[in-house]
């Protein structure tokens, strides 16, 4: 049986990748832009970010701080390697901060960078390097342990270990690929 969260985030590089029509109204969801350089018409994008707020989803914009404001994101993904503090000054706007890191070094630095949620990966293993190091269940819930900062797992996340969540303390869990390749996915969280 699959364990529900609080809050489930998808990181999608186009906003073509995911479908809005399969979430319902709820708070729990939060969209990550992340379009890699490559970014959407601009058009098209106030249109999706509209339709976010109006199904109270919220939608981050990650490391770029003017297309956030430009759309009204409600806040900015810090990626792991992004070390500066100039998102700092996002906080008087009321922009959230979301990071993610890799290990101890890196949550610290996004402690730092005032970052509410810090999305933690690996958790499982991943397709595009199956030989790459992972943390596993144990090992990521010793880090929800050691930080106060609510941590959220990041990776290898798929269909078929979506019933190994229920193991993890986390209040939520990210996806990035499943939600390209596997639509149905949405299935399962409803």
């Amino acid at each position: 049986m699959f364990t529900f969260k609080k809050k489930y985030f998808f990181i999608v590089e186009s906003i073509k990748d995911i479908n809005l029509r399969n979430i319902k109204k709820s708070n729990k969801f939060i969209i990550i832009y992340r379009n890699n350089g490559k970014i959407d018409n601009l058009d098209h994008l106030i249109k999706f970010r509209k339709t976010c707020k109006i199904k109270k989803i919220k939608f981050f914009v990650a490391n770029n701080i003017q297309l956030g404001v430009n759309l009204k994101s409600d806040g900015l993904y810090i990626s792991a390697h992004n070390r500066n503090f100039k998102s700092l000054h996002l906080k008087k706007f009321n922009f959230e901060i979301i990071g993610s890191a890799h290990n101890h070094k890196e949550i610290f630095m996004k402690k730092l960078q005032g970052c509410s949620y810090i999305l933690l990966s690996k958790l499982f293993v991943v397709d595009y390097k199956k030989n790459d190091r992972y943390l596993g269940v144990i090992k990521f819930n010793r880090y929800i342990f050691t930080y106060l900062n609510k941590i959220i797992p990041l990776g290898g996340i798929k269909i078929s270990n979506l019933n190994k969540l229920k193991n993890v303390k986390s209040d939520g869990f990210a996806i990035l690929s499943e939600v390209k390749k596997k639509p149905a996915i949405f299935d399962r969280l409803f």
